[in-house]
């Protein structure tokens, strides 16, 4: 069987289109079905289905209905989150509340949460307690880290332990999450299942930091945006939080300037290079990275599913969109 991220993610393309969705109320799921066809990396089902596919050497399809459940629960955070910030765009294309309206975008979102907690628990068997158990905990942190996301974009005080905090539970955990019930759906033992859950956090955080870093350092046409919205939008990153901590009556009196926004970056990022803040962010990244892998050292594992994951958690320290 192949294991690569265009796989697994093909797979799931081909599942979400056809996903057989109830005709009572059509205007209730035609904004899912659009959230759920702008497309998207697909990470954290493809982790769920490699991860079973690696320790059950079963068809992925047999876990496809949590696979699916995992998706819908990523897009219904997305979609949330777009009214919450009340943002325009989603993937190059209108975000559900402004092609639709605020009522449809919260109530589409409920339904999506529903049915992702249905799909979590199809065909469960005996397995169903511990995959609703560590689906609903993890749904919980996720919700957690949002919360905490909104209280730090107030203060200019948050510690770079609170924000890698925040960062796993907003990322991490759900990434966690899909490993650890790919491996739940395997019958692997709780020793197995923990150490795909420390690789799914380890990647996660990898993968945020190298966000951080590719917003201000990133190649606008690989990255496939303009960079520099992190420091427009005085958004807390790793980046920023640590510039306000060593150089924070400089910086801050730069970010409380009224520049425009081509010289806000310039004045910043300058900061940035002289902390020598870009090459710390990628150490750490990198850092994060080896530690996904290194969770796994002693899960017997196949050459090509080992390859798969290791492969996965070095792109996500050094991946340059």
């Amino acid at each position: 069987m192949e294991f690569t991220t265009e796989y697994f993610g093909s797979l799931v393309e081909q599942a979400l289109e056809n996903i057989d969705y109830p005709t009572t109320a059509p205007k209730l799921f035609d904004p899912i079905k659009y959230t759920l066809s702008g497309g998207g990396k697909r990470l954290r089902p493809s982790l769920l289905l490699a991860a079973f596919s690696a320790l059950s050497h079963k068809n992925p399809q047999e876990a496809m209905n949590q696979a699916l459940g995992i998706e819908m629960f990523h897009n219904f955070t997305l979609l949330h989150d777009d009214v919450m910030d009340k943002a325009d765009i989603r993937r190059g294309r209108p975000t559900v509340h402004r092609r639709w309206n605020e009522n449809a975008a919260i109530l589409s979102g409920d339904a999506m949460l529903t049915m992702s907690c249905q799909l979590i628990a199809c065909c469960a068997g005996d397995k169903l307690q511990d995959l609703l158990s560590i689906f609903n905990t993890t749904a919980m942190e996720v919700y957690e880290g949002q919360q905490l996301d909104m209280e730090f974009e107030r203060r200019n005080d948050v510690a770079v332990s609170e924000y890698l905090e925040m960062i796993r539970l907003k990322t991490s955990v759900l990434l966690a999450c899909s490993c650890a019930i790919g491996a739940l759906m395997a019958g692997a033992g709780r020793d197995v299942v923990k150490a795909f859950y420390d690789y799914g956090i380890n990647l996660g955080l990898a993968f945020q930091l190298r966000d951080d870093w590719l917003d201000t350092y990133g190649d606008p046409a690989i990255f496939g945006k303009e960079i520099g919205g992190d420091i427009v939008n005085r958004k807390k990153t790793w980046l920023l939080i640590n510039g306000l901590s060593e150089a924070g009556e400089e910086l801050g009196g730069i970010i409380s300037e009224n520049l425009d926004d081509r010289e806000l970056i310039a004045q910043v990022v300058r900061v940035y290079d002289r902390l020598n803040l870009g090459e710390r962010c990628c150490l750490l990244a990198e850092r994060f990275s080896k530690t996904a892998i290194d969770a796994l050292e002693n899960v017997e594992l196949n050459h090509n599913a080992r390859e798969f994951f290791i492969q996965l958690a070095l792109k996500a320290a050094n991946r340059s969109h």
